[in-house]
């Protein structure tokens, strides 16, 4: 942790509202909700200079391990937060994040957990906050369940969705994967994905 310090955001909430500023030179904020062990932040770290990517893990471990990653390879833009998704609001304010991936998160299936899914009604009103009005939220994953689910909570909540689709790389890998999709993918299971906005009155 400490040989990486210097892509670890120590108060992450004293940034709130000046992250770019804080963190200067780049033209988006790009947020990654779960950053696992960091193959996916640091390839779209390297294939995306000009935006900084902020990843958010709750498992320091796993944490360490995505910001070894990216300082092996020496990306300057890219920083790491320890901490949950119900934080968001007191991390960025209004209209400040671009956009947000959420790759391959904990698809809780018992119905009874389904509000602590990533993409259940109290996360996606979080999200619309932070995000510009014309931002993004790009979601990964292999739980079909999980992912149908998913569908249905951004439609019934006012979001339009595109690029849906349940068999990713179908034709072969499509864009910068995870751990575990480089994995599922070898093992020929099939990646769901979708982009999500909110388009605002």
């Amino acid at each position: 942790m400490e040989r990486c310090s210097r892509v670890l955001i120590d108060d992450p909430a004293a940034l709130r509202g000046r992250w770019k500023t804080a963190v200067p030179g780049f033209d988006a904020l790009w947020l990654e909700l779960g950053c696992g062990k960091g193959r996916f932040t640091a390839d779209t770290a390297e294939q995306n200079p000009s935006e900084l990517l902020v990843a958010l893990e709750k498992v320091p471990d796993v944490m360490v391990m995505a910001m070894e990653r990216c300082c092996e390879r020496d990306l300057q833009n890219v920083r790491f937060i320890d901490g949950d998704a119900l934080a968001l609001p007191v991390l960025f304010e209004p209209d400040e994040v671009d956009r947000i991936y959420i790759n391959f998160c904990d698809p809780w299936p018992k119905n009874s957990a389904a509000k602590h899914r990533l993409t259940a009604p109290g996360f996606l009103e979080i999200y619309e906050t932070i995000l510009k009005p014309e931002g993004e939220i790009h979601f990964k994953t292999d739980n079909l369940p999980l992912f149908d689910w998913s569908v249905e909570s951004f439609e019934n909540n006012g979001w339009t969705l595109s690029e849906v689709t349940r068999d990713l790389h179908a034709n072969g890998p499509v864009g910068v994967m995870t751990d575990y999709e480089a994995k599922f993918y070898a093992e020929g299971v099939k990646i769901n994905r979708l982009v999500a906005r909110k388009e605002r009155a």
